[in-house]
């Protein structure tokens, strides 16, 4: 009853968050149209990150309150939040109708859901724990941890069935908010589950035998003894599974949409049947970390990662639109042009057209096609297709002739389904997602044995909301602001490539097994 009641709640809480993630494409056009496409999305991502930039804060506070006044209530107040800002999404004018203030209220909620998500997960993977028979505290924290993708296959079946139900053309315009409107009816299930709960029995004691931590904020981070083992939790461990989560659920989703071009109804069907098969691993390796240790699996997972992220999204552009693939190695891209004339293709405040110079108009234009390109110093900004060679000429006539070579030499508008592998792609998402199911499924278990009861709510919280919030949440925007500055549909990968082999070698050196530890203390 207890992993069923906090995986509920937490299965909601995960749900709303997703829901922006899934419809970034969607609320770039409606809450950023003030700006061209490519930024538009940017933005978008980078307003879902400002929810993730205030998650350690929420960690903060809400650990705090967890470690002074005790877990179940903290959950209340952390679902009431978050459940009253996804659904106040769904009433919000768009950029059509009130200008600037549309974005600023946008990003006011998400900043609010994201302080309630940093107070969520320490508790949940807390009060579970602290259920749970030392034996076999790695099986049931990973219920919790199966919650994040359930959340998001949740989500993503409220869009399909909305988007089927209304159209494409209804749910751009207006649709879009269903799914925002229709949580007020779990936020209600899923308050009156949580009202169900007891106290958990080890701060129970704690509290009966006056045992609580007067000051945890203080004991958590300004003692080095503990200190240590948030940052070595943090940098060993949490940053790589951050990365690998992420890239492997919701930057797959947006690589397939926006640069592969996929239909983004069949990219979200394709990343739920991914998803429902690799969920029931991660409570395999919260099993299994239970016989062998939580530290190599995890560590496992972040170097598997590091390798292989490279050749598994090379094998999706062609499994996923053969096309692109086929036009890139037949007839490759490559703007020739002095770096001083060329504008990095990200327009924060929304003035430059990219029309001023040759390379700005052809970088551009390959940026909202979608193609992959290379550069080279010497030029004006023509491009090279293949044998092809497309001079500037008339400046404001130049991306016109630019679109018709592309489409000549076989780059798609769009990917064709016809042509998707499908069962291919199927493949290689579940092999991305096994892998974050190896980085996450042990993590609470781990994160929960690290450190001691008295102050765990808060000095768990923090190195976790602040790997998955800051490292992990930052990482759509940041990788594709990557792509979109060099051209690489590649490139943005080198951040979790990176990210997870630095955890994979401090995590080795530095991070202690803790599976056999028991947790009263």
């Amino acid at each position: 009853m207890v992993i069923a009641a906090s995986s509920l709640g937490t299965v909601f809480e995960w749900y709303d968050f997703y829901l922006y993630g899934l419809l970034a494409t969607t609320i770039s056009a409606q809450f950023f149209a003030g700006v061209n496409d490519t930024t538009a999305f940017i933005f978008a991502l980078a307003a879902f990150a400002a929810g993730f930039a205030v998650r350690p804060f929420g960690a903060l506070v809400f650990g705090r309150i967890g470690d002074l006044v005790g877990r179940k209530n903290t959950f209340l107040v952390t679902m009431g939040i978050m459940g009253g800002s996804t659904f106040a999404v769904g009433l919000l004018p768009n950029f059509a109708t009130a200008g600037v203030l549309a974005p600023i209220l946008l990003v006011t909620l998400r900043v609010l859901q994201g302080l309630a998500l940093g107070g969520q997960y320490g508790g949940a993977a807390t009060y579970v724990a602290e259920h749970a028979p030392n034996h076999k505290r790695g099986l049931y924290t990973s219920w919790i941890q199966t919650t994040a993708t359930l959340g998001l296959f949740a989500s993503l079946l409220v869009v399909i069935g909305t988007r089927s139900w209304l159209g494409e053309a209804a749910f751009a315009s207006w649709g879009w908010r269903v799914p925002f409107l229709a949580s007020v009816l779990l936020l209600g299930v899923s308050l009156w589950v949580r009202l169900q709960l007891n106290e958990s029995p080890v701060y129970a004691r704690m509290k009966a035998t006056g045992n609580v931590s007067k000051a945890p904020l203080t004991e958590a981070f300004l003692r080095w003894g503990n200190l240590r083992i948030v940052l070595i939790a943090l940098f060993g461990a949490v940053v790589g599974q951050a990365v690998v989560w992420y890239t492997g659920q919701f930057y797959a989703l947006f690589f397939l949409e926006k640069t592969l071009k996929v239909d983004g109804m069949t990219a979200n069907v394709l990343i739920a049947i991914a998803l429902a098969l690799g969920t029931p691993f991660f409570v395999f390796f919260g099993w299994l970390s239970d016989r062998i240790g939580r530290k190599p699996i995890i560590l496992a997972g972040c170097l598997l990662a590091s390798i292989t992220y490279f050749p598994l999204f090379h094998a999706l552009t062609q499994a996923a639109n053969p096309a692109l693939a086929e036009a890139q190695a037949k007839a490759p891209v490559t703007v020739y042009a002095d770096p001083a004339t060329c504008s990095v293709q990200f327009d924060p405040i929304g003035k430059n057209k990219f029309d001023r110079t040759g390379c700005d108009v052809a970088k551009s234009t390959l940026a909202k096609a979608g193609v992959p390109y290379a550069s080279q110093p010497n030029g004006n900004g023509e491009v090279s297709i293949g044998t092809q060679k497309v001079e500037v000429g008339e400046l404001s006539g130049y991306s016109k002739r630019l679109g018709a070579a592309l489409t000549e030499a076989g780059y798609p508008a769009k990917a064709e389904d016809a042509r998707i592998n499908k069962p291919l792609v199927v493949a290689i998402l579940f092999a991305l997602v096994l892998l974050v199911t190896m980085v996450y499924g042990p993590i609470a278990g781990m994160l929960v044995e690290l450190f001691p009861s008295r102050i765990r709510y808060t000095s768990m919280s923090l190195p976790y909301h602040l790997g998955n919030g800051w490292f992990g949440g930052f990482l759509p925007a940041t990788a594709f602001a990557m792509v979109a500055a060099t051209g690489d549909i590649y490139y943005g990968l080198w951040y979790p490539v990176v990210a997870a082999a630095c955890t994979f070698i401090l995590g080795l050196l530095l991070l202690p097994e803790t599976f056999r530890k028991k947790i009263e203390d």
